[in-house]
């Protein structure tokens, strides 16, 4: 049974509405005014919202806005109710988040058309969100279990054979094995900390809410963040001689952490695929009131259709060139970009090179 919270001042109107949708069979309440409508709306939260526009204490546009700026309520469904037919009034409503609006007297038949609408809609986004859910568990069912086993079995091998060889072992030798050890666990480390980001980040493209909370963050100067973490990246792959940095300064729309997070993902993968005494560089431009940063290596590259397919879980040609790791990290820059409104676009020759470039807005 779908829940339906009416915000309405008039005492006729209400009662009317109410009986009309309980006979209907659904669950539906009243609220005789805006303030009491959003602490019923925080309790209830309803299916779907009726609210007046002109009400004492707090009108519609005030219900709708404080209801906007709660993750609980902020996607529910919201149809205004008004004696006016102003079309400033349309407007303002629909541009606060109002999904429709009806201008009193209405008919039945209208109200209850409107809200079988609107229910329509929020079942198929819930529907879709729920795939993409859905999706996301499989994909990880099906690739997790591979991509741990591997780093797992370093860890519990070397650390079995050093207990059980520790009295032949030389210290030389018994260094070697941890260091070994050391680095499967980092990999591991690594590889969860990517699967659990990458999760988030699908959650987050699925609610409109935390997108807008996603690109409310700024970073006032990025050169030293993607300059530090490029030498990081070039450090740990024995590569700092191949790394060329060609950069400027500027604001841009997205956390320090992601755009260091994102730096890394595109270094990590071009030395990973490019081979030693190659250059990969890291160049950045504005252009209008964008952030262009670039990454190219000398690589194997990829086809036009492995670029069309790229996706989380994929490593192409596995089999001939085999990697370490889950193949996330494309896509957790893909997805970093979108969400901060911006792209990533890849052009890659076969054999000879690969660029990564990434379009992000400047911040205002």
């Amino acid at each position: 049974m779908k829940k339906i919270l009416i915000i309405e001042d008039e005492e006729t109107v209400r009662a009317n509405i109410l009986e009309l949708l309980t006979a209907r069979n659904f669950n539906a309440i009243a609220a005789e005014n805006g303030s009491i409508g959003v602490q019923m709306a925080l309790s209830f939260l309803p299916d779907l919202i009726i609210c007046d526009v002109m009400m004492p204490e707090l009108d519609g546009y005030g219900v709708i806005k404080a209801l906007l700026q709660n993750s609980l309520t902020a996607t529910i469904p919201f149809i205004f109710l008004t004696a006016k037919a102003d079309k400033s009034d349309l407007r303002a409503g629909m541009s606060l988040g109002a999904d429709d609006y009806l201008t009193k007297p209405f008919r039945s038949r209208e109200l209850l058309q409107a809200i079988a609408i609107r229910l329509e809609k929020q079942t198929a986004i819930e529907k879709k969100q729920a795939q993409k859910l859905d999706e996301l568990r499989n994909n990880i069912t099906l690739s997790l279990p591979h991509e741990l086993r591997t780093p797992l079995n370093g860890i519990i091998g070397l650390s079995e054979l050093m207990i059980v060889e520790h009295d032949s072992l030389s210290p030389a030798e018994s260094l070697e094995m941890l260091e070994d050890i050391r680095t499967s666990a980092r990999r591991l480390h690594r590889l969860i900390q990517n699967f659990l980001l990458y999760a988030e980040l699908e959650l987050v493209a699925t609610d409109t809410e935390r997108i807008k909370l996603f690109r409310g963050h700024q970073t006032n100067s990025v050169k030293t963040i993607i300059a530090d973490q490029a030498i990081l990246q070039a450090r740990t792959a024995n590569r700092e001689a191949d790394l060329h940095l060609e950069l400027i300064d500027a604001g841009v729309q997205i956390s320090t952490s992601h755009l260091s997070k994102l730096v890394e993902e595109l270094l990590n993968n071009a030395f990973k695929f490019s081979n030693a005494g190659t250059s990969v560089t890291v160049r950045s431009v504005l252009k209008n009131n964008y952030f262009i940063l670039s990454v190219s290596d000398k690589g194997r590259g990829m086809n036009a259709q492995q670029v069309t397919n790229l996706g989380a879980y994929q490593q192409f040609e596995r089999k001939l060139h085999e990697q370490q790791g889950s193949g996330l990290g494309l896509t957790i820059a893909i997805r970093l970009a979108e969400l901060c409104g911006g792209k990533l676009l890849i052009e890659s020759i076969p054999d000879q090179q690969t660029t990564v470039q990434v379009t992000l807005p400047r911040s205002i």
